[in-house]
Formats: structure tokens, sequence, C-alpha cells
């Protein structure tokens, strides 16, 4: 056992990321999406496995290398819906519990997604994405369509996304119900707005769905609820067109619409709160005002592949509920009720990413992901916190690993505020010895580190490195205050937060080299890495990640940056004096410490010329630097790049550090 090695790049081809679990009506069944690389393809393959929970044993439904996930069980569990592109586009599957093969129930030309049933299992909702003069009608040409190259004319400031790259401004979100016995398909929603399915309330008469829908959408970041009435065809605005809203559920009698949001008094630092209509009443109240903790999953990861949390989930009293909180570095699974009792029912230090409600018990299925668990599935009782474990997808991998488990820090920083985090040990650790550090600082700046598997931490813990990771102010789960906080002080206390840590790190674990230590961070971590070694010589090598250098050329080029910008450094293109005090760049020539550059050609979140600017700064000045450019990647590439590329990533990280720490 002492014997066993740390967690290698090339081992997340052998890693399996489960997700989605998704609880029939009768609370046994089970079934999930399990995905893994195809190393020979460098693609990622997703399939759906079913689990009894009194068994315990996993069976794989679906065959195929394709992505296959988003799998929903009829309401009375005998049909399961799923979306697979093994016919080339996402197209809606049913297939029967008892077994036989697995029926193509759409054929949009442009694919579909989120699968909704309807309550008496007759139908089933869908999202669909349709260009200008499209239908839900049309289908897949058989004939491979030549690609026109045309210029891209661009009238609004929406018009890229990194997630998508340059968007068609005729094409809009749009909802369909697919009968599922004849597959006849109807188109609900029409026009040159988007709207996003979100549920069908369980009496029938209404889909629900968000939307923003102002005349001018670049200057609005609204989400309004809407209930469609499927007899009159009318629709009621729930909300009121000043906040965002998202993920509504029903109480199981219809009465209560429960949904995710806030009114943005923070802008993006807002924390989400859960909030009830009650459709007899005509009454919207906020039931988590009093909670200081942000409602869903802020939590920074590298590993899981189509995890999602869903919102509030009732239990079939129609008084009681469930829902995620993410809280000093974890995720709990909340307990709430229409009398006004909260308090939290999962409460681990660990990382719950995903739940599955067995209505008529207090018990659900979650996914869980600790740091030495990558993720597996667990029976919840929520009433007493036991946990009993579904699946073992990594465990006969892991016992050939050693992985190191991390000590949770809490210290004091600029203003007397405490700021929290951990510290992990090399693999093989020995008292006596001195060991280099590395400082890893996550994106958002509005997200947080967990109690989770880390793959890249454990990577650099394999190497002998000891690994710290905290949350400074800007970060989540630690209240609305310290959220808000990083807003106009990009480099102020959030940079004193991270020299404490490292501060604390050294008076606290005697084994850290106070001479070897290096820094890394992706996104605001990247921002955070550029500007430390800008402000301080004390770390022996940097590694900056998808990162931002100048405020003032981000302002136009990000997807985001008009209004980010605004948002959190509470400046535009008027104040450029603002804008290049807070901006890296500006101290470029304070720059001695051995700078890796990593960044991807299609990142359009914090795009390129980022990093171009920095690297030519410092080779104008022969600092010691190196530019990585990634072809074909946008800013996800540590979490859901191409594997080949995700893997030369952390050899490139690793690699450097082993050289200059």
């Amino acid at each position: 056992m002492e014997n066993r090695q740390g967690i290698q790049a090339e081992d997340l081809y052998e890693l399996k990321s489960v997700t989605d679990p998704q609880v029939s009506s009768n609370g046994k069944d089970v079934v999930y999406t399990q995905t893994h690389i195809d190393r020979e393809k460098n693609e990622y393959v997703s399939n759906l496995f079913y689990v009894h929970v009194e068994e315990k044993q996993s069976v794989q439904w679906t065959y195929g290398n394709h992505r296959t996930h988003s799998p929903r069980w009829s309401p009375d569990g005998t049909q399961l819906a799923f979306v697979s592109n093994r016919e080339g586009k996402p197209q809606i599957y049913v297939l029967p519990k008892n077994g036989g093969e697995a029926r193509q129930l759409t054929f949009c030309k442009n694919g579909v997604r989120n699968p909704i049933w309807s309550p008496c299992g007759e139908k089933i909702a869908f999202a669909i994405t349709l260009g200008k003069d499209e239908t839900i009608h049309d289908t897949p040409s058989e004939e491979k369509e030549k690609k026109e190259i045309k210029p891209l004319i661009v009238e609004k400031m929406k018009y890229k996304s990194d997630a998508s790259g340059f968007l068609d401004l005729d094409e809009h979100s749009h909802i369909g119900i697919v009968n599922v016995k004849t597959g006849e398909v109807v188109q609900l929603t029409t026009g040159e707005q988007d709207y996003h399915l979100s549920s069908w309330s369980p009496d029938g008469k209404y889909i629900t769905y968000t939307a923003d829908l102002a005349e001018d959408t670049d200057f609005s970041f609204n989400s309004d609820v809407f209930l469609y009435n499927l007899e009159s065809k009318e629709t009621k605005q729930v909300t009121n067109g000043t906040g965002g809203f998202w993920q509504s559920s029903w109480s199981p009698n219809s009465r209560y619409l429960s949904f995710l949001g806030s009114e943005q008094e923070f802008k993006n630092a807002t924390q989400t709160k859960v909030y009830i209509y009650d459709l007899e009443e005509k009454s919207l109240q906020c039931f988590t005002s009093d909670l200081d903790a942000p409602v869903g999953d802020y939590v920074v990861g590298d590993f899981q592949q189509g995890a999602s949390i869903p919102g509030v989930q009732w239990t079939n009293d129609n008084e009681s509920f469930y829902f995620i909180v993410s809280d000093h570095g974890n995720t709990h699974v909340y307990f709430g009720n229409l009398s006004g009792e909260i308090y939290p029912a999962l409460h681990e230090k660990q990382y719950v990413y995903g739940f599955s409600l067995n209505k008529q018990a207090h018990q659900a299925v979650v996914a869980i992901s600790r740091p030495t668990l990558p993720g597996e599935l667990f029976l919840a009782n929520l009433e007493t916190g036991d946990l009993e474990q579904l699946t073992h997808v990594n465990e006969e991998f892991l016992q050939g690993r050693a992985l190191s488990d991390p000590e949770e820090i809490e210290y004091e920083s600029a203003g007397g505020w405490k700021v929290h985090g951990w510290l992990m040990k090399p693999v093989g650790y020995e008292e006596g010895k001195k060991y280099p550090l590395v400082l890893e600082i996550h994106g958002g700046p509005h997200a947080m580190y967990a109690n989770t598997f880390f793959n890249e931490f454990q990577i650099l813990a394999a190497q002998g490195f000891a690994v710290l990771y905290v949350n400074p102010r800007g970060s989540h789960g630690y209240g609305q205050k310290f959220v808000d906080a990083v807003r106009g002080d990009y480099g102020g206390n959030d940079y004193n937060d991270l020299m404490a840590a490292v501060d604390c790190a050294l008076e606290h674990y005697d084994f850290i080299d106070k001479d070897r230590l290096g820094v890394t961070g992706g996104s605001y971590g990247g921002f955070m890495t550029n500007w430390i070694v800008g402000h301080t010589d004390r770390f022996k090598a940097g590694v900056t990640q998808r990162s931002i250098s100048n405020w003032i050329s981000f302002y136009g080029v990000s997807d985001i940056g008009y209004y980010f910008s605004e948002w959190q450094i509470l400046a535009d293109l008027n104040d450029i004096e603002t804008l290049w005090k807070h901006s890296p760049l500006a101290y470029a020539k304070d720059i001695h410490t051995p700078l890796l550059i990593l960044h991807s050609e299609k990142d359009y979140r914090c795009p390129i010329e980022q990093a171009e600017q920095l690297f030519i700064s410092l080779k104008r000045d022969k600092k010691t630097a190196k530019f990585i450019r990634f072809p074909e990647a946008n800013h996800e590439l540590s979490r859901s790049g191409k594997p080949e590329l995700r893997i030369k990533r952390l050899e490139y990280i690793r690699d450097w550090f082993l050289q200059y720490v």
C-alpha cells in the first residue's frame, strides 16, 4: 500500500464520472449517467446505468460510443426518456423499463434537449433551437449541407458566447411537445424571443418557462418566470421583470410553484434564493430571505461531466421540500416547508453535485464527491443523515493510487475577516522533510473551492508539492457581504487574503519550504496570478491560465466584457484610469517570476489577446516566460475540453513547477 503512486495526468483516461441520478416514482429504481473517455477517439462517451436502491448492483442500460444523457422516468416509472446523439443530432429516445430497444421519438433538424414528461405520461415537452424560417417539423437532411462562407453581420452587443462561439442572431430557443405514441410534434412558442422550458405542472394545466422579453436585451439581464396555459394558450407572467429567475418546480397538488433566482441587488455577486408562488392566493414570497448563503451549486471543480443540480424538490405532503445550499466549502441538502422551517438535512463535509428525491419518503439519491472520492451515488436518509453507497465506479482504480486528504485551515486576514481553505500535503509525505508549495486560486470570482476531488491538485501532490487553496473574499458560501467585497477592489483585499493564506501555511506547517513557492489559477484566478507576480517576488514560478491582464481591452472583446467590467471593476471606458489601475499589465515591468501562460484559441470569455499582451510585454523586457496556445479550445478547457489537450495542460503545469520551484 505504501508504494502506491499518486494521481498522474494520464489517469484521466481511467477515471469515470457519475452524474444526474434520477429516482423513479416507486422510490427504488435509479438511472444515472456515466461518462468516460474514449482514448482512441479523444472523445467523451456517456451511457445510462441502472441501480436498485436495495440490491445496489449497477447494470448498463445503453451502449455505444456516443453522448447519451438526461434520463427522465415517465410518471408511472414504466418508461425512460433520454437524449442521445447516436444518430447525429441529439434526439429524444424512449426505453421500456422491462427491456427492449430504445425508440427514437424526435427527428428535429437541429436536435432537442431537456425532456420533461407530461403528468399523464402521454407527451414529452422539450427545448429546441430554431433558425429563421425553420419550424419544429424540419428534419435533418441526408445530404451534408455545404457550409456557406459569409460575413457575420453584428448589430447587438450580445453576439458571441464562450460556449457556442459566434451566435446566429436569427436563432432562438423554443418549446415543443411530442406525442409518445404517435411521434407527432407541436411547436408551443414562436417569434424572435428565447423561451427556456422549465417544468410541467402535475395537474397538466401549465408549462412553465423563463424568458427575457425586453425589447433591448443588450441592456437587460432579467429572466422572468411564465405560466403557459395549455388549454387556453394564454400566458401569465409570475415575476415582475426586476431580476433573474430559473429552475421552477411544483408542489404535487399544483398549488405552489417554486423557483430559484434573485433581484440582482449586487449584480452577479447576488446570492441565489428560493421563491414560492401561490397560485390560489396569487402571491409571491422569497422563502430564503433570511438565509445568508447561496442556494445552488457554486463549487469550482475539474472532473465531473454533465453534473447539474435541480431546483427545489417537493415531497408528496405538498408542504415540504429540499434544495441545495453552498456553504463554507460544502454543498448541503436543506429542508424547508411552508410553515417557514429551514435547516440542513444533509450537512457533511462534502460536495453534493446531484440529487433526486423519493417524494414518498424523506430519502434521496445523491451524487457526492470528497477530496479523495471522485464521485459516487449514495442513498441518503434525509431525516437521520445516514448514507448508503450505491455505486463504486472508481473504487478499483483508486485502490492502486495514493491520494492526499487535505486539512482545513482558517485564518484572519485584512480587516479582521476570517478566510477558509485547505492545505494538501504531498503524497508520500515524510516528517522532517521540506516540500515546495503551490498556491491555487479559483475563477469566478463568485464561486468556491470545496471538499471535493480536484484532479489537478492531486497531480501536483503526487509530484511532491503541497497544495494550498482558499476562498478569498469574493467567493460564494460565506455570506452576501463576503461575496460582494471583491467588486471594485480587484487586487486589493482579495490579494491580501491570498498572501495571508501563504503566511498562515508557512506559520503552521514547518515542512513547507518558504523559498520554493509557486502560484497558479485560471480566469479570475489567472488575473490574480498575474497580479500577484506583479506585486511580489516571493514565488519562484507562476502559471497563469485563461487570464485577464488588461481591463481596458477586455471591455469590448469578451462575451461578457462590457457589463462584467462595469459590475466588477465599477468602471467603463469613460474611466480608463480605474481600468488600468486594476490591470496586471500595468505592473508587467515588476514581474520577475518565471511565468507560464496557458490560453485557449477560442476563449471568448477571456480572449487570447489578454495572454498575447502579457507575453509580449514580458518577452520585450527579456523576462522568463513561455506561451502555450491550445487549438480548438475555449474557456472550459480544464473541465470539459478535448481530453488530450486537458492532459497536455496538466503536464505543462506540472513540468513548469518541477523546473522552476
